[in-house]
């Protein structure tokens, strides 16, 4: 299956500017491929500001956000490879959300294991499928 994350960022981006608020975005900025002004980076992260008057040509697609931008007055290609992008916010009331990173690791092939009694089991890494029960 295809990658959760850059469906997410989408539809978020579009809730935030639909409730007239100021979409962020929370960068790895030493993810490999990021590409963004090195001097705002702070510890390793950065958060820019993606709202429409701020960038221009944004484009959200399934491998990276890319867009144009001023920073202290100098135009920019900015370019964040779509797992270097943490999470995405609203500036006014901080709504949004956080991504995991194991939540978009891509899925190796399935490794089988030996249990301690011998037998092959399917990778223990695999996620079971959420459950609720009913707590009265």
């Amino acid at each position: 299956m295809k990658l959760k994350r850059p469906y997410l960022l989408r539809a978020l981006y579009e809730w935030i500017l639909d409730n007239r608020c100021t979409p962020h975005l929370l960068v790895d900025a030493d993810y490999p491929g990021t590409l963004v002004p090195r001097q705002f980076v702070k510890e390793g992260k950065i958060v820019l500001n993606i709202s429409p008057t701020a960038v221009r040509d944004l484009l959200m697609d399934d491998a990276a956000v890319s867009f144009n931008a001023r920073f202290s007055g100098v135009p920019m290609k900015v370019r964040l490879p779509i797992l270097s992008v943490l999470g995405i916010y609203a500036r006014e009331n901080g709504e949004g959300m956080l991504f995991p990173v194991e939540q978009d690791s891509p899925d190796p092939e399935p490794q089988k294991k030996k249990t301690p009694s011998g037998q092959k089991q399917a990778d223990l890494s695999k996620k079971s499928r959420p459950a609720l029960k009913v707590i009265k």
